[in-house]
């Protein structure tokens, strides 16, 4: 059936493609995606005070996050290269897990959505994170990461949570 889902990274053989979006409008997209780095309470006051050797944990996670999302393309195989209109990642301490929040928002005016550049801003955000403070702690875990929200594009819009 038509109405059915289905992969769209493969073809009729079960081949893996990039989708022909050449057809499509472009038209404003935006995904917001998020994901979390849970610790131990000591390692979540050395990021909190700033005392970790590598330096600013919050601040190069944010940069290290904007940067992969201008690069999901050379990351993702079948993704296509978008032109980013904007790129915002977030970094909450939560002493209450205790932990880091991070959320991206991606936008951009194009063919196809933003998704995979939000979950990756995300995901190499987390990893930077734990980079900086394995030194303190090996047993911190990236988890949850998901997309919170989708925006424009002909499958209309996503809202997650």
């Amino acid at each position: 059936m038509a109405d059915e889902p289905r992969l769209t990274h493969l073809d009729d053989q079960g081949r893996a493609h990039m989708v022909d979006v050449g057809w499509k409008p472009e038209t404003e997209r935006v995904a917001v995606a998020k994901g979390e780095v849970r610790m131990q309470p000591t390692t979540f006051e050395l990021i909190r005070q700033g005392a970790l050797k590598k330096g600013d944990v919050l601040t190069v996670a944010q940069i290290a996050g904007v940067m992969a999302a201008k690069k999901t393309a050379e990351l993702i195989p079948l993704c296509h290269p978008l032109p980013l209109t904007h790129i915002q990642v977030e970094l909450t301490l939560r002493a209450d897990w205790p932990g880091v929040e991070i959320t991206a928002t991606v936008r951009t005016k194009a063919r196809t959505g933003v998704e995979m550049e939000a979950l990756t801003a995300v995901s190499v955000a987390a990893l930077t994170v734990y980079d900086m403070a394995k030194a303190a702690e090996k047993t911190m875990r990236i988890t949850n990461i998901r997309l919170v929200e989708k925006r424009g594009g002909l499958s209309g819009d996503v809202r997650n949570e």
